[in-house]
Order: C-alpha cells, then sequence, then structure tokens
C-alpha cells in the first residue's frame, strides 16, 4: 500500500517531483560524467605508457627546432626529420646502452592524387624492434611484410583495405588498439616500405629533404638501458657524446601528459563532492518544506491507521523512487555526450582519452546511483525524524 501510495503522490504532483528529480539529474550526471572523464584519461595514459617501451629515444637536433620532443607522442602533428645512420654506432658504443632500435619518419600530404589520408607514418625494423610490434601483436599475429602497413585505431579503412602514399599502393593488414594520443592516426610500416614511399615522395618533390639516401639516414633511435645502470645517467652521456643529437627519457614524453591528467583530476573530484555537498543541502531544505507543507495529510493517514514507522517508509520510498528516476536521466545524458564526443574532449584537452571497457561503465553507473540513493536516504531520514515528532490533533485542530 505505502508503495502505491509513494507512486500516486508523486504522479499526483509532477512539477514537484520534476523539481526533486532535477536534483537528482544534476548528481549523477557529475558523478558518473566526472568520474568516467577521470577514468577515460587515466585509461589513455596508461595506454600511452605501455606504448613507450623504451627508456631514451635519441633525435637529431634539428628536430628540437621543429618540435616539443617532449610531447611528440601528444602534440599529433605529422613531421619528419633524419640524422645519419652511423649515430647508431656510436649511441651502441654507450656504457649502459642494452638494446637499441631505429625507427624512420615521413609524413604524407593531403594533395590530389598522391595520397590517401595525410598522416605521420613511421618506419621501424622488425628484426630489432621492441616497442610497435608488441603493440601490433595484440591485435594481428601474421609477419609486416614489404608493402603492407598497420594503422591507428582513428584512420578508417577502405573496403578495398588499402591505403596508397606518394603514388604507392599499401596494403593494411591490421588496425592497432586505441591510445587516445596522436599514435592513433599514425601508419606503422618496415623499414623497406618506408625507404620506397620516401624515395617516391622525393621523385614527386613532396620531400623537403630530396638529397638524402632513405637507406643511409635514420630519425630515430630507442634505448632501453641496461640494469644496473641509471637512466638519467645515460641520457646525459649519451647528449654529451653523440654528437649534434638530444637524447630524452621516455618518461619525460609524458610527465607534462600526467602532470595535466592529475591537475584535471582533482578539479572533477572537487567538482564533484561541492555538487554532491550542494545537492544535499538543497534536496534537505525541500523536503523540509514539503514535510511541512503535508502535515495534514500525515495526520489524516495517522488517523485512518497508519503508523509512524510507515509514515516515514512513504517519505523515504518517495525519496528513493525520485532519485533513481533522476539518476539514471543523469547517467544517460552524461553517456550522450561523453561517449559521442570523446575525440572532441581528446582534442580540446590535448590529453590521451580512451573510455573504459563496459563492465567498468556499467559499475561506475550503479555506483552513481548509489551516490543518489544514499543522498535521498539521508535526507529522507531527517524528515522521516519531523513526522515522527507530528502531533496529529493539533495539527487537525488547526485547520477547524
Amino acid at each position: 500500500m505505502i508503495g502505491k501510495l509513494s507512486i500516486k503522490n508523486l504522479a499526483g504532483r509532477p512539477g514537484r517531483t520534476a523539481a526533486m528529480a532535477l536534483l537528482a539529474v544534476l548528481l549523477s550526471f557529475s558523478i558518473f560524467g566526472g568520474s568516467l572523464m577521470i577514468l577515460s584519461l587515466q585509461r589513455g595514459l596508461s595506454g600511452l605508457e605501455a606504448r613507450l617501451g623504451a627508456d631514451i629515444m635519441v633525435v637529431p637536433y634539428e628536430a628540437t627546432t621543429k618540435f616539443n620532443v617532449n610531447s611528440m607522442l601528444t602534440q599529433g602533428n605529422p613531421g619528419y626529420f633524419y640524422m645519419n645512420r652511423d649515430k647508431l654506432d656510436k649511441v651502441l658504443s654507450r656504457n649502459g646502452v642494452e638494446r637499441v632500435s631505429t625507427q624512420l619518419y615521413l609524413a604524407s600530404v593531403s594533395a590530389a592524387g598522391c595520397c590517401s589520408v595525410s598522416v605521420q607514418i613511421v618506419g621501424f625494423d622488425p628484426a630489432t624492434d621492441f616497442t610497435i610490434q608488441p603493440w601490433i601483436q595484440e591485435t594481428y599475429h601474421g609477419q609486416i611484410g614489404y608493402g603492407d602497413i598497420v594503422v591507428g585505431s582513428d584512420i578508417t579503412i577502405p573496403l578495398e583495405g588499402t591505403l596508397t602514399f606518394f603514388g604507392v599502393e599499401c596494403r593494411v593488414v591490421a588496425q592497432l588498439a586505441k591510445t587516445g594520443s596522436s599514435l592513433d592516426s599514425a601508419v606503422y610500416a618496415d623499414m623497406d616500405t618506408i625507404r620506397t614511399l620516401i624515395e617516391a615522395s622525393q621523385q614527386r618533390g613532396l620531400n623537403q629533404y630530396n638529397d638524402i639516401d632513405p637507406d643511409s639516414v635514420i630519425s630515430s633511435i630507442l634505448v632501453q638501458v641496461a640494469d644496473g645502470y641509471d637512466v638519467e645517467d645515460v641520457k646525459n652521456d649519451l647528449n654529451l657524446h653523440v654528437r649534434q643529437t638530444v637524447a630524452v627519457r621516455a618518461s619525460n614524453m609524458i610527465s607534462t601528459v600526467a602532470s595535466n591528467l592529475n591537475g584535471i583530476a582533482r578539479l572533477i573530484g572537487g567538482f564533484i563532492a561541492a555538487i554532491w555537498a550542494l545537492c544535499l543541502v538543497i534536496m534537505m531544505i525541500v523536503f523540509t518544506m514539503l514535510v511541512n507543507e503535508r502535515r495534514k495529510e500525515f495526520a489524516v493517514l495517522r488517523v485512518v491507521g497508519a503508523s509512524r514507522r510507515k509514515l516515514a517508509g512513504l517519505v523515504m520510498g518517495e525519496s528513493l523512487l525520485v532519485n533513481l528516476l533522476g539518476g539514471v536521466v543523469g547517467i544517460l545524458l552524461a553517456a550522450l555526450i561523453l561517449f559521442p564526443f570523446s575525440g572532441a574532449i581528446q582534442h580540446s584537452l590535448g590529453l590521451p582519452f580512451v573510455v573504459p571497457a563496459g563492465g567498468r561503465i556499467l559499475a561506475l553507473a550503479l555506483i552513481s546511483l548509489l551516490a543518489c540513493a544514499v543522498a535521498g536516504a539521508l535526507v529522507s531520514a531527517v524528515s522521516a525524524v519531523r513526522i515522527s515528532r507530528i502531533d496529529t490533533s493539533l495539527i487537525l485542530r488547526e485547520g477547524a
């Protein structure tokens, strides 16, 4: 009976019900939306960390005049630079260098009849690579041969399964998992393939380095430091002894990202706490006013046999229904904003953004609903105490 009466009371006063539900919408929207943003940013950073694979990256000094080398993975601007391959031997000769692998870069252009898409193209050596291949193997277990390419998650693959760069047709063999960074809009190929692409770009006059020999240059050297050596010491040694290059710690390449993420997480967390407290106070005021307005209603129910406990259950039932309804609406609104526009959010924040898997999203939605229910329970508990103090005879005599 109490449950049915709660539903009838809410349906009979749609304006009051909508006002109370709006607070629950705001509460669940902020909790679910804010927490989902934090989780997505953290997941993006974790994915980025997993893709680094190296302790140090060595690039030509020229690269520092074109890029902020500490944000190369997140700035998303296609580019390329080269240094002589003999730098590899010099890096290998330094103490503390255990393992190295080279990469070769090229940026495609959007000129008609040239390239299917304007992207960063990364060439890697399958024989020595320890950063890209483990990532590729998450989705593709075959060999990357000449003319084969692997594309990031943000690149649209044509139905024919090929992309053309500088007039050279390449076969797409796999698409990588999302990282939420500029890596998602890059293309990966072996060294033979990218050298062919570099030569093709030179022949078309679309390469600013027309005088280089693709067989004698590299763009970067990835370094793993041997056990027992300090990464910072090895980096400083490379900067001192390998001339015309810059060595950068891989961890530094995401330190700014991590710092920005922590700042945003604290801001969102404070916002959620403030919204929860504000909604709780407003709910308390609203329910107190409603209890005062409904004193005669409660007095009549007492006269016809409803106990104080049942009246408290009536108020708590109404609060629970309103907060659950508002909570569901708030979660749906947050989902409708965050899921379709995750790419725009990533672009505006300049941070890796990867939406969690369905299980974690469902758990977060349930936690948000629970938070709304707790807020409603706290407010209705206070109201229930006020109801228990109602003097039925005195209230009924007020209208006599």
